[in-house]
């Protein structure tokens, strides 16, 4: 697992022991990071459920001007660390420890977000709370772009009754990219 673009390329990234977290591939990353090139520019990034913290020191390394990092295992906590200090993005990241529901109602109500990544454990359901959570808070609106990675199986016909509509979405062979926004 490396960082694919930017300038932090090709610096290797340690992933968390054990099986709680499964990093994105790097074919499927540099798919999802091909797709949101133009956004990252000078991009509030919020990487939720971020294990080795890939995903948000990516998005750094392609322009983001700041990236917050939420995870609660302690594990992962230090990879991303160590991450960060590795790749010299550790100036433009705000690393969270705590839960994701926890995290999103600690979350500065001023700060506004231009992506948001999420990575939940796959068939919980957990992706649907967190968006009728995120529906509630000013940091998330209509231009604010969600993208959760989730298992093929998972399904999104939920959206719109809790004000979201889906923009894109891009399947690999065992998962999916779904691009949601707020209907507002």
């Amino acid at each position: 697992m490396r960082v694919i673009a930017g300038k932090a390329r090709r610096i290797n990234l340690k992933a968390p022991n054990g099986m709680d977290t499964r990093p994105t591939t790097d074919r499927i990353k540099e798919t999802l990071f091909n797709m949101i090139n133009t956004m990252l520019y000078d991009a509030t990034f919020l990487d939720l459920f971020s294990g080795s913290g890939a995903i948000g020191i990516e998005a750094l390394s392609r322009g983001a001007k700041k990236a917050y990092f939420v995870e609660n295992d302690k594990n992962a906590l230090a990879c991303i660390k160590d991450n960060l200090n590795s790749t010299r993005l550790l100036d433009n990241a705000i690393v969270l420890n705590a839960d994701v529901f926890t995290a999103i109602n600690r979350l500065n109500e001023n700060e506004s977000f231009d992506i948001i990544f999420m990575d939940p454990p796959y068939n919980m359901d957990l992706e649907k709370k967190v968006l009728e959570l995120l529906a509630n808070k000013n940091f998330v609106n209509e231009e604010t772009l969600i993208i959760i990675e989730a298992s093929l199986e998972t399904t999104f016909d939920y959206l719109e009754e809790i004000g979201y509509y889906i923009e894109r979405e891009k399947q690999y062979k065992t998962n999916k990219h779904v691009f949601v926004r707020r209907d507002i």
